[in-house]
């Protein structure tokens, strides 16, 4: 949910929609996701730059002046309706998510010493900002938590982002900031998961957050990933700091789930070199199943091409039609 006005008329547009996770933007947002053609990312060379800005926010652009960049140094680039300024953390061919965010804004030239200067003036005025729209938000009882404040370079706008359980009509609190700034202003409402990107911190690996660091967009993270994965489906070690599964769930998943393939399931009847028995446990990382034989007193460990089993076996039993209801109420309470 994003809202900006124009301090000169001081009008908002209305109530807030939905919410709006940053990824269709093209100003130093996150990408859309939408692909550009292989050829003309090979076209372009290496001219593709990655920028961050404050918390931890990318931006995708196209060095098409070629202007002289290292990583490391700070740049100033096209945004919306001006000019901000970041940090350069890639330069290199890129991706083709990445063209379709970076071909419509490029880069404009590197930082000078007054540049930093008032990048690092921008970031004091900041905690001004936020005190200032806190007491708007408590003055006019809004239920919406504000998370952080970003000052673009050129002083022509201010964004202010916040989390909310519910749609907030803010039209009066945009109004309330435009008076008082005399900029365009913008309200971002944002997930609990942007919001930990923000403000960042360390994770129970001891590493910082992989939303601040390196990821570039969120995956969809499924409590299904933890069971194959053979993990205990303990909240407090699944869920990160922003309350939801933690995204690095996704990054060995599908080489737990190619593993699993090559397996038998737990309970299927098997044949080892040593003997008729049942799989009882499956080690995915080792890639390994625990067998009971027939005729010996403890499981064994077999490895996946020392053991025969069939295939069909190893599918479910189909559900008995009667399962979850009585002989035909089900299909008078559909037909009813």
């Amino acid at each position: 949910m994003q809202n900006e006005t124009n301090p000169t008329d001081g009008r908002g547009q209305g109530k807030a929609g939905p919410r709006s996770r940053g990824r269709d933007r093209t100003d130093g947002g996150w990408p859309s996701g939408s692909n550009r053609p292989a050829k003309d990312q090979q076209a372009e060379g290496k001219n593709m730059v990655l920028v961050q800005f404050k918390g931890h926010r990318k931006g995708y652009y196209n060095n098409h002046n070629q202007v002289e960049l290292k990583v490391g140094q700070y740049c100033l680039v096209e945004a919306d309706r001006g000019r901000d300024m970041g940090r350069i953390t890639y330069i290199g061919p890129g991706s083709s998510e990445w063209w379709a965010a970076a071909r419509s804004q490029g880069v404009l030239a590197v930082a000078t010493e007054a540049d930093l200067a008032r990048l690092h003036n921008n970031r004091g005025d900041e905690w001004e900002f936020w005190d200032i729209c806190h007491e708007k938000i408590t003055m006019r009882r809004l239920r919406m938590s504000l998370v952080s404040v970003e000052r673009q370079f050129d002083h022509k706008k201010i964004t202010f982002f916040f989390t909310a359980e519910k749609r907030v009509d803010f039209r009066e609190l945009v109004r309330d900031l435009a008076g008082i700034f005399r900029t365009r202003i913008e309200l971002r409402q944002i997930g609990v998961r942007d919001e930990a990107r923000l403000k960042g911190g360390l994770g129970i690996c001891g590493r910082e957050f992989c939303c601040s660091s390196f990821l570039h967009e969120f995956v969809p993270v499924t409590l299904k990933m933890a069971k194959v994965q053979q993990l205990p489906l303990n909240p407090g070690k699944l869920s990160g700091p922003c309350g939801r599964l933690r995204c690095c769930l996704t990054y060995e998943n599908e080489i737990y789930q190619e593993n699993r393939r090559r397996l038998p399931r737990v309970g299927t009847r098997v044949s080892t070199p040593d003997g008729q028995g049942t799989a009882r446990k499956l080690d995915l990382v080792r890639n390994q199943v625990s067998v009971t034989v027939v005729g010996m007193d403890s499981m064994r460990d077999y490895s996946a091409e020392e053991l025969k089993w069939d295939g069909q076996q190893d599918l479910p039993e189909p559900r008995p039609a009667e399962s979850g209801c009585s002989k035909g109420r089900c299909d008078k309470k559909r037909g009813g």
